[in-house]
């Protein structure tokens, strides 16, 4: 069985009934993937990622991304904790995300912008703590200052979702109790640093996501003159994960399988809840 830890079924790309969202996920149950995470990525979708994990029988996690916080305002920040205090006994609430830095988009790295986004990332890393929950951390070009943040306010662990920085960085995540996030970027056979991350570091550190829709495997990848000229972009569901998987264990030398057995137990160590969730 696999775990997609990470997976945005809410989605424009969906549809806005979400019907294209649960015929995917019913495709990717047939194929083995026994849970989702769904994260959430600003105020307005809180209670969305909630009740379409309960439709799915996933998981969710609650947070306001990095690339949302410019249109965010503060009281969004009290939104969350009292959604947090909500629902903190539902057992498909597994962790605090998706939540971090983005320092890749040209308008989020302004001083001001910077500032604000460390300033969310700091509170939400409370909120975290707060509630005794893990996180899932979106880190694009911002690995060193998360990492910074993060044993200022440690949270005990969780996920560095697509993660692509350094060993050292890498490594520098794992002593914090976290696992990184690996999904259709290691597919691409020019991606060699992320296919070496993804062979040499020790199985304890993995964990699969699709980020569906986004980031997909190249099998659906579509380059943007192929776009132009008519070729539409495959849509990355859930369904994709056992096949990225098979990539990655092929990297390893290993089977599908014990890839499959190996990161959905490193997906239930650093998102505990998920445990109870997981069908027989």
């Amino acid at each position: 069985m696999w775990i997609d830890t990470h997976a945005h079924l809410d989605a424009p790309e969906f549809g806005v009934d979400h019907a294209l969202a649960l015929s995917a996920r019913a495709l990717a149950r047939e194929r083995g993937v026994g849970l989702c995470v769904i994260p959430a990525v600003m105020r307005q979708n809180l209670d969305t990622v909630r009740l379409l994990a309960h439709r799915t029988g996933d998981a969710y996690a609650l947070g306001i991304h990095p690339l949302y916080v410019p249109q965010a305002r503060d009281e969004d920040l009290d939104a969350l904790d009292a959604a947090l205090t909500a629902h903190h006994g539902d057992p498909r609430l597994v962790a605090v995300g998706e939540i971090g830095l983005d320092f890749f988009v040209p308008a989020l790295c302004t001083p001001a912008m910077r500032e604000r986004q460390e300033r969310f990332y700091r509170a939400q890393l409370r909120l975290a703590r707060q509630h005794g929950l893990p996180v899932i951390l979106h880190v694009r070009k911002s690995a060193d200052t998360l990492l910074r943040h993060l044993r200022e306010l440690p949270t005990g662990g969780g996920i560095a979702h697509a993660f692509n920085g350094s060993a050292q960085q890498a490594q520098a995540f794992l002593d914090l109790g976290f696992s990184l996030g690996f999904g259709g970027a290691v597919t691409f056979e020019a991606a060699l640093k992320l296919r070496q991350l993804a062979t040499a570091l020790p199985l304890p550190a993995l964990v699969l996501e699709t980020d569906a829709p986004d980031i997909p495997p190249h099998w659906l990848y579509a380059t943007a003159a192929e776009r132009a000229a008519g070729q539409p972009q495959g849509l990355n569901t859930p369904a994709e994960l056992p096949r990225i998987g098979a990539v990655i264990a092929g990297l390893r030398g290993m089977t599908a399988e014990a890839l499959a057995t190996a990161t959905t137990a490193n997906a239930q160590r650093v998102l505990p809840r998920l445990a109870a969730l997981l069908p027989a």
